[in-house]
């Protein structure tokens, strides 16, 4: 079965959705357009009023069911943002829903997720991925008789999402020349096309994807829509082992690229999205300025939107967040240091090995009885790349150096 969001049913979502979907403002960027010589407009979904653009299609898909659809209530699984759309359109619409969560959404997530359906929702935390909980939703659905509201891969859906490319076309007064899109599930990426292959097919529109979770990148290649068996969940909004049916197929034909970034190159966005522009984002809602990077020579003198998909992040992933930007940014190394066990090792580690800018941020140590040496886990903290070769020669002349943690990925998943 083939199908194809066209631009009359992406207008029809957007009258659909215009009580309770803000437009979104379609902002330049000074700094972004001064580092790449470019034009670099964000359109900020992130300002939605549940903080991401999912409000766009699970509204436009709750919105169109009969009332005998309506009366026996509908059943959707999240990672967090389509959960609070769906909250959201149950609450205003006066819908009985049932939202399937993985149990390690963020609580953040969770809790608004609870504020916007209010009674008329209720939360299911299942498994360890999005994956898990959609098997989990559709089981509990099919038992039920309920309608279920995918987060991606349903027309309604991917058209209401659409609505997003109709309002950058409205709102940019010039032709636009790329876009970026992230891409989860690829509903999103996959309603835009409906409208810019229509009405602007010159611009050139890239599809980007966490590193870790490469499932359209992955099936695009093999030319086969393909379930990855294994996936880093950390960017959860876009952690998906397989992409939509109708997705795949749309995106496959359609994409000018198909690309990924590192998690840690993510993280490093968020936090100068924080820092320099006072932007708060989502991991997910990061992928499109992180990728930038790899175009930079190609979008020089261009008219470039990236999509802020979403801002729902969870204080208390601080922390990691930034841990995994030093670690991309190779600042951050981890070593086991054998300390002699005599009195004034640690000063003389301190006083001799670390370079004046250097920083202890971990330090795990045990004394061992009758050994010379005893081992420790030091984390270090360096203020340049190029500060890690003397580092390690001054470990090693001094008898310190034990070994380099970083490129160890099965002792390291434990201090990271």
């Amino acid at each position: 079965m083939t199908y194809f969001p066209t631009i009359e049913n992406i207008k029809k979502a957007a009258d659909n959705i215009q009580q309770v979907v803000a437009i979104t403002p379609l902002s330049s960027s000074l700094r972004l357009s001064k580092k790449y010589k470019a034009n670099i407009l964000l359109k900020r979904e992130d300002l939605q009023r549940v903080r991401s653009y999912k409000i766009r299609g699970a509204f436009n898909k709750i919105s169109s069911l009969s009332q005998e659809e309506r009366t026996k209530g509908v059943v959707c699984a999240s990672a967090g943002n389509h959960a609070q759309g769906v909250a959201f359109a149950c609450n205003h619409l006066g819908i009985k829903g049932t939202i399937y969560m993985p149990a390690v959404t963020p609580k953040q997530k969770v809790e608004q997720t609870k504020m916007f359906g209010e009674d008329w929702v209720t939360v299911v935390l299942e498994g360890d991925t999005f994956d898990d909980a959609y098997k989990a939703a559709k089981i509990y659905c099919e038992k039920e008789k309920e309608t279920f509201v995918h987060p991606f891969d349903d027309p309604k859906i991917i058209e209401g999402q659409g609505t997003v490319a109709l309002e950058i076309l409205e709102q940019s007064k010039e032709p636009i020349d790329y876009i970026f899109a992230p891409i989860g599930g690829g509903g999103l990426v996959s309603g835009m096309i409906g409208v810019l292959k229509e009405l602007s097919p010159k611009t050139k529109i890239i599809g980007v994807e966490p590193e870790g979770a490469p499932s359209m990148k992955t099936s695009i290649e093999e030319g086969v829509n393909t379930e990855l068996q294994q996936i880093d969940k950390f960017i959860d909004g876009a952690a998906v082992k397989r992409v939509g049916y109708y997705t795949f197929n749309i995106c496959k034909d359609n994409l000018t690229k198909m690309v990924t970034v590192p998690e840690g190159k993510v993280c490093q966005t968020i936090l100068d999205l924080y820092n320099r522009d006072a932007i708060v984002v989502e991991p997910a809602g990061a992928l499109t300025i992180t990728a930038l990077d790899d175009f930079a020579a190609e979008i020089e003198g261009k008219n470039v939107v990236c999509i802020i998909s979403g801002s729902n992040n969870d204080i208390t992933r601080t922390a990691e967040i930034k841990e995994r930007a030093l670690l991309y940014g190779q600042l951050k190394h981890y070593f086991m240091v054998r300390f002699p066990q005599r009195p004034g090792a640690l000063k003389e580690f301190v006083s001799e090995i670390l370079g004046p800018t250097d920083d202890i941020t971990h330090f795990e140590y045990s004394k061992k009885s009758s050994k010379e040496n005893a081992p420790a886990v030091v984390g270090i903290e360096l203020k340049s790349p190029t500060d890690l070769a003397p580092l390690v020669q001054r470990m090693k002349k001094n008898n310190f150096f034990g070994e380099y943690l970083n490129d160890k990925p099965d002792l390291f998943q434990y201090l990271v």
